[in-house]
């Protein structure tokens, strides 16, 4: 009988514009299981900015960990880091940075990270209608600060997005999710939010864990620039400092 049944669910799983008889798009599922594969990636809202940080899982010794990036900036204000099929977030990405640019030159201001973030949520979701093409298989963190303060917003492969003060995407989403919820504080800052970033991707990789893994950036309340996150920095969050 479950042979039968995955037979018959077989035929609703070659584009994203069929439904199945259950009302599900099987290639957008399939999408958001892609996600959980990839490498696991996380963004805190802190009192005086916001942060991204990212496991790079550089797992060939003769691969440099610096030429490894994932956390991008978008503008001066908004930084993006993507978990699943890379590729498809670095095409996302560089649509996020040329739509950044377009905003300044037609409006001569920055572009607020909502509205930036419902742009490419749009494109998303034309993927997940249009035949022959399939629907991006990546989730992205877009973090940023503008006239409404430090913002967090996940991205998912429908097109769906959603607000948060902490929050992880990638292979260890719910794990990392758990320790965020548990130990997030809303008056946290910027450095005690990296010594918390370091601490549960710690706990989640186990004996994997380098410093030479993680890639990070911050946009502070105060300037609003997108700075990279040095190892100097991960050495004093990791000794808890």
């Amino acid at each position: 009988m479950q042979e039968q049944m995955t037979h018959q669910m077989m035929g609703y799983d070659r584009t994203s514009t069929m439904f199945s008889p259950d009302g599900r798009l099987l290639q957008v599922e399939y999408a958001k299981k892609t996600v959980r594969q990839g490498t696991s990636a996380l963004g805190i809202v802190c009192k005086d900015g916001v942060l991204l940080v990212a496991d790079k899982r550089v797992i060939d010794r003769l691969i440099v960990p610096s030429s490894v990036e994932k956390v991008f900036q978008v503008d001066t204000h908004i930084g993006a880091t993507a978990s699943g099929i890379i590729s498809d977030g670095r095409v996302l990405i560089e649509k996020a940075q040329v739509l950044a640019q377009q905003n300044k030159v037609t409006y001569d201001s920055d572009i607020d990270v909502l509205t930036l973030v419902k742009d490419i949520c749009n494109m998303k979701q034309g993927y997940t209608q249009f035949g022959g093409a399939r629907p991006f298989g990546v989730s992205i963190l877009f973090a940023g600060v503008d006239d409404t303060g430090a913002r967090l917003f996940a991205t998912e492969p429908t097109g769906i997005y959603f607000e948060f003060k902490a929050t992880a995407i990638g292979e260890s989403e719910v794990e990392l999710r758990d320790l965020l919820s548990k130990e997030y504080k809303e008056n946290m800052t910027i450095e005690e939010g990296l010594g918390l970033s370091v601490k549960v991707l710690k706990k989640v990789l186990g004996k994997d864990f380098d410093l030479s893994r993680v890639d990070g950036a911050f946009i502070s309340n105060e300037d609003r620039k997108f700075k990279k996150i040095n190892k100097d920095m991960l050495k004093l969050a990791k000794n808890g400092r």
